[in-house]
């Protein structure tokens, strides 16, 4: 186990968080604090580095807050190092407490994993996503985000969404409101 400063810059972290971000977005170095305590433990082929309490992570379009953050790099380089050159990310994980900003867009619950190599964001623990300039929300057991294919998915959904108009019967114009008569055989 090796202590780490209580702020850690991670150049390649910045590319893991830019996977999920739209290409037209300039590409920052991460910075990643913690009022706890930061642990790496490195194998031949991968670095885990966790921290805890109080986890900010600001980088490319991004802040994310959690208790907790795990994040797994594969290595370059000598194998017997102690540190190794970090390649690129396997997955990050953050728990408790978790909230993100990207933008206009929020998202808060107990569990996110992100996992670049399947280019997907899995949000759990009572997860919600609120788009504040589409006026949208979405809630549900399970959310997630395949990036590059627009495409969410949500275990037992839960959406809102801006107002719409009402549906609903017109006193004044009776003659809009009534179905045509079905034609004659």
């Amino acid at each position: 186990m090796i202590p780490l400063p209580r702020v850690l810059r991670l150049l390649p972290f910045g590319l893991l968080l830019a996977a999920a971000l739209p290409a037209a977005v300039e590409e920052t170095v991460t910075t990643i604090t913690s009022d706890g305590e930061a642990q790496m433990i490195s194998t031949d082929k991968e670095t885990t580095i966790t921290f805890q309490t109080n986890v900010v992570v600001i980088g490319t379009n991004l802040r994310l807050t959690c208790d907790y953050l795990q994040v797994v790099v594969l290595r370059t380089g000598d194998p017997t190092a102690t540190i190794g050159h970090p390649d690129k990310f396997r997955s990050l994980l953050a728990t408790g407490n978790v909230h993100l900003v990207q933008g206009d867009r929020e998202a808060a619950c107990g569990r996110a994993e992100v996992l670049p190599a399947q280019n997907q964001i899995v949000l759990t623990d009572s997860p919600v996503i609120v788009d504040h300039d589409q006026n949208t929300r979405i809630a549900g057991e399970k959310i997630t985000l395949l990036r590059g294919q627009r495409q969410v998915f949500v275990e037992k959904p839960r959406l809102s969404g801006p107002p719409m108009k009402d549906p609903g019967y017109d006193k004044e114009n009776k003659a809009a409101d009534t179905p045509p008569a079905p034609k004659a055989p």
